[in-house]
C-alpha cells in the first residue's frame, strides 16, 4: 500500500489555500466594517437605550436590566453579522 494513497492532490491543495488566502482577510475586514463603523456604533447605541429604557420601565432592576441589555446587543452583533455571511455565499 502507498503511504500517499488517500493524500488530496498537491494542485487541489494549492487551489484551496490560494481561495483560502484572497477569501479570508476580506471577510475580516467586512466584519470589522459592519461591526464597528460609526454608523454600526450609532445604531447600536440607540436601540441599546430604548432597550434598556423599556426594561427599566417595566420594573426591572439596573443590573438585570443591564444584563439583557448585554445579551440583546450580542445577539444583534451576531444575527448582522450571519445576515451578511449568507449573502456572500451566494455572490
Amino acid at each position: 500500500m502507498n503511504k500517499h494513497e488517500g493524500m488530496p492532490d498537491p494542485e487541489k491543495i494549492k487551489e484551496i489555500l490560494d481561495v483560502v488566502s484572497e477569501k479570508i482577510p476580506r471577510l475580516l475586514r467586512e466584519l470589522s466594517d459592519l461591526l464597528y463603523s460609526p454608523k454600526s456604533a450609532k445604531q447600536y447605541a440607540e436601540a441599546a437605550a430604548t432597550f434598556y429604557k423599556e426594561l427599566k420601565e417595566a420594573g426591572m432592576t439596573d443590573e438585570q436590566a443591564f444584563e439583557l441589555t448585554s445579551q440583546y446587543l450580542s445577539t444583534l452583533n451576531f444575527g448582522k453579522m450571519m445576515g451578511k455571511f449568507g449573502r456572500h455565499g451566494h455572490d
